[in-house]
């Protein structure tokens, strides 16, 4: 049996990253969700 979680950087940020997130409206409103909860960290 193999490891369930494989930390990839790459993928991670192409999946979760702020630019993907920017993308498509509902991307950008969870950054807007995040920082008006006063997130330290926004996206990946």
């Amino acid at each position: 049996m193999q490891p369930t979680y494989r930390p990839n950087r790459r993928k991670r940020k192409k999946t979760h990253g702020f630019l993907v997130r920017m993308r498509t409206k509902a991307g950008r409103k969870v950054i807007n969700a995040r920082r008006k909860k006063g997130r330290k960290r926004l996206a990946v």
